[in-house]
């Protein structure tokens, strides 16, 4: 059976989780933060979160681990079937990830950690974000869901990815990034959060961010 190591205030951890519940993989959880611990770094070569353990051993990188997912659990699959359109779907996962939510991550720290980041690097971040956003606007098709009209692991990471960006951007610019470049998004947020699935991870997210935070707490 897969286990999955990370915890529900990681949106690359959701991504995974997500694709777990909506494959019908069962699978065990374990609470794990990311460390510099020499067995951790066995499993998650940078000590980060989510990894998984598989009958064949431990992987880490959330794509690498949905990419797995599929191959090894062929049934209710997350891929189109053609080979091109999964090429697509694989490169509007690669754009969320490496032109956005990348280059939002740098907001979190003061968005929900009570750091603090410089104002040229909060434009810097809007700049790119934008471009970013722009971009991702012209390969989602939002119809309605984000790569095509069946739910994919496009959804998988969207969701949770486009979720946490837009809430960063408000906390750090005073306004919604993710509303203002992707117009469709509020209804696909919705048509997400009614599947059952993204209802337990949501369920969940809240729960382990008020331990985290409770945790931070002098």
């Amino acid at each position: 059976m897969i286990t999955l190591y990370g915890f529900g205030i990681s949106n690359y951890f959701n991504k995974v989780k997500l694709a777990l519940l909506e494959k019908g993989i069962a699978f065990h959880e374990e609470r794990v933060a990311p460390s510099q611990d020499a067995s951790l770094l066995k499993k998650s070569p940078l000590g980060k979160i989510p990894y998984i353990d598989t009958p064949q051993g431990a992987l880490s990188e959330s794509q690498a681990i949905v990419e797995y997912l599929e191959d090894a659990y062929p049934e209710n699959p997350l891929y189109p079937a053609d080979p091109y359109a999964r090429a697509k779907c694989r490169e509007l996962i690669l754009h969320l990830e490496l032109n956005v939510e990348q280059v939002a991550r740098r907001l979190y720290t003061e968005a929900f950690f009570g750091g603090s980041l410089p104002d040229d690097a909060k434009a810097d971040v809007k700049t790119r974000l934008e471009a970013g956003l722009q971009g991702f606007s012209r390969l989602a098709a939002f119809s309605p869901y984000v790569f095509s009209d069946r739910f994919t692991l496009a959804d998988c990471a969207a969701w949770p990815h486009l979720t946490l960006i837009g809430k960063a951007a408000v906390a750090i610019y005073g306004e919604d990034l993710i509303a203002a470049h992707l117009p469709a998004v509020a209804d696909y947020l919705k048509l997400i959060e009614s599947r059952p699935a993204a209802q337990s991870v949501a369920k969940d997210r809240a729960q382990a961010l008020q331990l985290f935070y409770a945790a931070r707490k002098p």
